[in-house]
C-alpha cells in the first residue's frame, strides 16, 4: 500500500484508510465483533495504517472494537477518534454539542481507556460547537498534546475561517469532511486553505455512503436502523436521479478495468497528494476492492472527462435533513 503524508505534519499513513463506524453503528445492527476484528486485521495485513472511529459510534463500542483489534499493532498504525458531542448518560444518545475544554479532557481520558493506547494519534473535533470559541478548543487539545495524551489535532466539517483560527492556536494536522463526486462543497474554499496551511484532508463517505459503489438503485430496500433511511439523498426518487453519476463512474471503470467504487476513490486520490479517503466496509472483498483503487491511474484527460460529465449532473437531495446537519456525527 502506498503511503501519504497528511499535510506538513509528518504523519505518514496509508493512501487509503478504513472508516470503522459502520461496523458498530449507522447501518443497522452492529456486525459480529469477532468478524470485524478479523476484518481489521485483514486491513493491517494489506497495508492499511489509518483507522477511524469516534466515541459516538455505538456509542463507545466502536472505539472498544478498534482498540481491541489494533492492540497487537501498537506503534505501527494510526488511530483517529473524535470528541464534541454531548451524550445522554442514560441512553448514550446524542443530545447536543459539547466542546468545552473540560469535556474534551474527559472524552480524551475515556477514549484512551477504550482504545487501550497511551496517546490518541489523531483527535478530531467531530463538529464545530458554536457555543465554544474554536481557540478554546484548539487550546484544550494543545494542552493534551503537551501532556502526551494526544499526538495530532484534527477538525471535522469545519469551514475555512474556523480552520484558520484553530490552526493559529494549535496546528491542525487533518480535516475530515465529507467529499466525493457527489459532495464537492470543500472545493471552493476549504481545499485551497488546506493547501496553504499544509493540512491534510481525510474525506469520509468517499463512496457516497455506499451509493457510488453501484450496489444500490431506486428499488433497494434499506434495513431498519440504517440511517440512510432518513437522508433526503437516499429517497427512491433521488436515487433514481443520482444514478447518472454511478453510470458515469461505470463507463470510466469499464475502460480502466476497474469498478465504479475504485474510480470514485481514484478520483479523490488524484485531486491532491495529501488526500486520504477512509471508505468503510464490513466485508473483506469490499475492503480489497477499495484498496485496489490506489493502483488505478486516472490521466489528466480522464479527470477532465469526469469533471465535465459530472458538471452536467445535478445531484438530487441534501446530505442530511436540516435539523440533523449539525447534530448527525456521521
Amino acid at each position: 500500500m502506498q503511503k501519504r503524508k497528511l499535510g506538513n505534519s509528518g504523519l505518514d499513513v496509508s493512501a487509503i484508510g478504513l472508516g470503522c463506524m459502520g461496523m458498530s453503528f449507522g447501518y443497522g445492527p452492529p456486525a459480529d465483533k469477532a468478524q470485524m476484528i478479523k476484518l481489521i486485521h485483514g486491513a493491517v495485513d494489506r497495508g492499511v495504517t489509518l483507522f477511524d472511529t469516534a466515541e459516538v459510534y455505538g456509542p463507545f463500542i466502536n472505539e472498544e472494537l478498534v482498540g481491541e483489534a489494533l492492540a497487537p499493532f501498537a506503534g505501527k498504525v494510526t488511530i483517529a477518534t473524535k470528541f464534541g458531542f454531548k451524550l445522554d448518560p442514560a441512553t448514550g444518545a446524542q443530545v447536543g454539542l459539547d466542546s468545552r475544554p473540560e469535556h474534551i479532557r474527559a472524552v480524551a481520558e475515556a477514549s484512551l481507556k477504550r482504545l487501550n493506547v497511551e496517546a490518541i494519534d489523531l483527535f478530531y473535533q467531530h463538529r464545530v460547537d458554536p457555543a465554544v470559541p474554536i481557540e478554546d478548543v484548539a487550546g484544550a487539545v494543545k494542552q493534551l498534546i503537551a501532556d502526551g495524551k494526544v499526538k495530532h489535532f484534527g477538525l471535522s466539517e469545519a469551514g475555512a475561517k474556523t480552520i484558520r483560527r484553530a490552526h493559529a492556536v494549535q496546528k491542525v494536522t487533518a480535516l475530515q469532511s465529507e467529499y466525493s463526486l457527489w459532495t464537492r462543497g470543500p472545493e471552493a474554499e476549504v481545499l485551497p486553505l488546506l493547501e496553504e496551511l499544509g493540512i491534510g484532508f481525510v474525506p469520509y463517505s468517499p463512496l457516497g455512503k455506499g451509493f457510488l459503489t453501484g450496489a444500490m438503485n431506486e428499488t433497494t430496500t434499506l434495513v431498519s436502523g440504517d440511517f440512510r433511511n432518513i437522508l433526503p439523498r437516499f429517497t427512491p426518487v433521488a436515487r433514481k436521479a443520482n444514478q447518472a453519476l454511478v453510470d458515469l463512474l461505470g463507463r470510466i471503470g469499464a475502460r480502466k478495468n476497474a469498478t465504479t467504487a475504485q474510480i470514485a476513490l481514484a478520483w479523490l486520490l488524484a485531486q491532491k497528494p495529501w488526500i486520504v479517503p477512509i471508505p468503510g466496509t464490513t466485508k473483506l472483498h469490499r475492503l480489497e476492492e477499495n484498496l485496489g483503487a490506489a493502483d488505478v491511474i486516472l490521466t489528466p484527460g480522464d479527470l477532465v472527462e469526469i469533471d465535465e460529465a459530472a458538471a452536467k449532473i445535478t445531484v438530487q437531495g441534501t446530505r442530511y435533513p436540516d435539523k440533523l446537519e449539525q447534530m448527525t456525527g456521521l
